[in-house]
């Protein structure tokens, strides 16, 4: 028998005996007799002979002498009564033995279910410097990007074809480039209309000749966007050399969201959930609202931090309080000058307090400046669009929406 089966046997024997244990210390106190109670039928008897006399003896019907003699006799069988008594003790109903019985098994039979869940039955306890070290073990040995995306174009459905206009375009533009390999738009529009057709290892090669033309120039923004289109070439799978442009991305820009979040998912492969915990939460905790990678991650968090053995109880979504919608501010426009200050001004208000404490959509941003322009702060109004183009450098679409708002509203062109 190897050192390992020992070491299962012996925890199975302690952990079985201390249930046992357990199981049989409830189970006797369900089984300990129950000593006679003062009800006992031969006990009240007695003490109602015990009156009988005290009452003949008022009546006359006892001399002084016969009572003493019948309560002498009447106290004699009061003692033998105690003496039996006292050595014998009634017996256990059959409920109660059943019940001892099914604590016994309950007891011995949860702790084994509960075991089952959620150990790891047939494994010897693994110390944690050992399950750090195989974490760090499977993390240095895991496949390159190549090979990851070898294995998921096995398995991937191919991409819809493009019309035929644009595959002659694209066909053009890689002709192009294969001729200028330091074009660095044309590298770029080819990166993002590969990744629209859904040729995500020509798209991740498209931005790394981006990363490598701009050299130290490169933006973390630049980074990051070469490890996720790595990360979706390859299934999702967080590969060594995704992780270095998620380093680069982390190095220029810490709180870089789309690295930060990839960086969690690659800790999350490779056995370091508590890690992986860490970072996520952080960044749910810094992310707007609708930032792009906060679904992913909320949905991730609950099995991370279970793996972790972190409790964690996701946080209640915040009341959302509405700002002035479109149509508000267009009735607005038609109420005399005061009336419509007064309806908008309770509106702003309200909104711009929820959105520097809270951040929102850019739907509230664009809703806000639309306000502030309607009540001719025009100042404050960019001011809040600089606020927002801040908030959301991470996310180009939400910028457009928010600058949509503002254009409409004819505080830019």
């Amino acid at each position: 028998m190897g050192a390992v089966d020992a070491g299962i046997i012996q925890f199975w024997a302690i952990a079985g005996g201390m249930a046992l244990a357990v199981a049989l210390a409830m189970a006797r106190a369900l089984l300990r007799p129950v000593p006679p109670r003062d009800t006992d039928p031969d006990l009240r008897v007695y003490r109602d002979q015990l009156a009988e006399i005290d009452r003949d003896r008022a009546r006359g019907v006892l001399s002084d002498s016969e009572a003493v003699t019948a309560r002498a006799e009447v106290a004699r069988r009061l003692l033998d009564l105690d003496r039996r008594g006292a050595g014998t003790e009634a017996p256990v109903a059959g409920p109660r033995a059943l019940a001892a019985a099914a604590v016994v098994v309950a007891v011995v039979g949860a702790t084994a279910a509960v075991y089952w869940q959620i150990g790891a039955p047939g494994y010897a306890d693994v110390p944690l410097a050992e399950r750090l070290a195989t974490a760090d073990a499977l993390r240095a040995t895991r496949p390159g990007q190549a090979e990851a995306e070898r294995q998921v174009a096995a398995a991937r459905p191919a991409a819809p074809a493009p019309d035929r206009q644009m595959a002659e375009l694209m066909d053009r533009l890689r002709s192009a480039l294969a001729d200028r390999p330091d074009d660095l738009e044309g590298h770029r529009l080819l990166a993002r209309n590969e990744a629209a057709l859904g040729n995500f290892a020509a798209a991740a090669a498209a931005q790394a000749r981006v990363v490598a033309i701009l050299g130290n120039a490169a933006t973390a923004a630049d980074h990051a966007d070469l490890a996720e289109m790595r990360v979706v070439a390859a299934g999702g799978y967080v590969s060594p050399e995704a992780e270095a442009a998620l380093d680069a991305a982390l190095a220029l820009d810490p709180d870089n969201g789309p690295a930060r979040y990839y960086s969690g998912l690659l800790y999350a492969q490779t056995g370091r959930a508590d890690l992986a915990f860490a970072i996520w939460d952080g960044l749910r905790r810094d992310s707007a609202p609708d930032a792009p990678w906060l679904a992913a991650l909320q949905a991730q968090l609950p099995e991370v931090a279970a793996m972790a053995g972190i409790r964690y109880d996701p946080p209640a979504p915040p009341a959302a309080t509405p700002g002035p919608t479109e149509a508000d501010i267009a009735a607005a426009a038609d109420m005399d000058p005061e009336a419509r200050a007064e309806m908008i001004r309770g509106m702003v208000e309200g909104l711009a307090g929820r959105l520097a404490a809270d951040g929102g959509s850019p739907a509230d941003w664009g809703r806000l400046i639309a306000a502030l322009t309607v009540l001719g702060e025009n100042d404050r109004a960019r001011t809040i669009l600089t606020e927002a183009r801040t908030a959301f450098a991470d996310a180009p679409g939400a910028i457009e929406e928010i600058e949509g708002a503002a254009r409409r509203a004819g505080l830019i062109e």
